[in-house]
């Protein structure tokens, strides 16, 4: 860890002082921020809100009052009068409140409104101008800020994000995962790719990190499934979509739930959080952390000696003015690797990411 990023994670004040237990009492697991996509009535915005106020578990109301589409007809928020409403829903369920900030003006409006948490949603974490827009108009404030990760998978745009808002004086931190685009057709709206959250979390370990699983599955159905695999990451908060109508809804209509639905969802999760105390048990995994210790050793071993091959293949491909990249080669070499990795129990997209990533260093080292 970076000077800079251990500064970040000392400063960073802790989720329990801006957003307390307060309803229910002691702190129920998983804690959720939820309400529509987006903001369309006051009269959407409140009955969503007195069902979700019926939950232990949720913390605050979420509702998008501007919304950054792809096509400019699409229904784009309601702009400024919806803070309002989120001040209704305040006054009358005692819930905090939160929306998305995409520049300067949106900031000021909410500042201006009383709202007590903005996000930075993933289309605008990808500008470092337009972080640095928002993070300017924040500075001197005490609202708490969520950063999305980026829509791209590219962790050092997250933390830029991060350190821009901390620059400024901003000290209640967080971070929203909700996915990452991807190139072809996956069973999720966007790819979770953990790997990228799970080492924003090693870097900055005070960070409160939570999901977003409406965004991650864009489907109403897998919302359960994927908020269960983040609390079994340790991923103990969510930001989930949900409208009193959901399949009228004037956006993402097909990854929110009812209030109903959600806070008999959130009763189903299993939070493990329980800490290794059986020693038999300890004893296990120990020997089990042993024995993929020497099998990581050996795939890198034999990581290091592929490589040597390739770059054999790569001095003779020089020599006789041969393209590096024979791309039918390797399309068959793909498929029998996943066709091999399926026999032994694999996952075909585990096999295919892994070996794509393989075969992309092998190119960079003959080039």
């Amino acid at each position: 860890m970076t000077d800079a990023l251990k500064q970040i994670n000392k400063d960073i004040v802790p989720i329990t002082e801006w957003l307390p237990a307060g309803r229910g009492g002691a702190e129920p697991l998983p804690w959720v921020i939820a309400g529509p996509c987006s903001a369309e009535s006051a009269e959407q915005m409140l009955a969503t809100a007195r069902g979700l106020a019926n939950s232990p578990h949720v913390k605050a109301f979420r509702a998008g009052i501007w919304k950054p589409r792809t096509r400019p007809n699409s229904f784009e928020g309601i702009g400024a009068e919806g803070l309002d409403w989120l001040t209704r829903v305040k006054a009358e369920t005692g819930l905090p409140t939160a929306t998305e900030v995409a520049n300067k003006h949106h900031v000021e409006l909410c500042l201006e409104h009383g709202v007590d948490i903005l996000w930075i949603g993933a289309r605008t974490t990808v500008s470092p101008f337009s972080v640095q827009e928002i993070a300017d108009a924040l500075r001197g404030s005490d609202v708490p800020v969520f950063v999305k990760n980026p829509i791209n998978p590219e962790l050092a745009l997250w933390l830029g994000a991060i350190e821009r808002l901390h620059a400024v004086g901003v000290r209640k931190l967080g971070a929203i995962h909700r996915g990452f685009s991807s190139y072809g057709e996956t069973q999720f709206r966007n790819d979770p790719n953990w790997r990228i959250p799970i080492e924003l979390k090693r870097l900055l370990p005070d960070l409160p990190l939570i999901c977003d699983p409406s965004h991650i599955t864009g489907s109403r159905q897998l919302i359960e499934p994927v908020s269960q695999m983040a609390m079994d990451l340790g991923i103990q908060g969510l930001i989930i979509e949900s409208h009193i109508d959901p399949d009228h809804a004037l956006s993402d209509a097909k990854q929110q739930v009812t209030p109903e639905e959600l806070c008999r969802m959130l009763e189903r999760l299993k939070v493990r959080n329980a800490g290794i105390t059986d020693r038999e048990v300890k004893r296990k995994i120990a020997q089990f952390r042993a024995e993929i210790s020497q099998v990581d050793v050996k795939i890198i071993q034999n990581l290091a000696e592929r490589m040597r091959w390739v770059d054999e293949i790569g001095r003779l491909k020089h020599e006789h003015n041969i393209p590096v990249l024979q791309i039918e080669r390797w399309e068959n070499l793909l498929g029998d690797h996943i066709a091999r990795g399926l026999k032994a129990g694999l996952d075909a997209e585990f096999i295919k990411a892994l070996f794509e990533l393989i075969h992309t260093q092998a190119v960079k080292r003959q080039l």
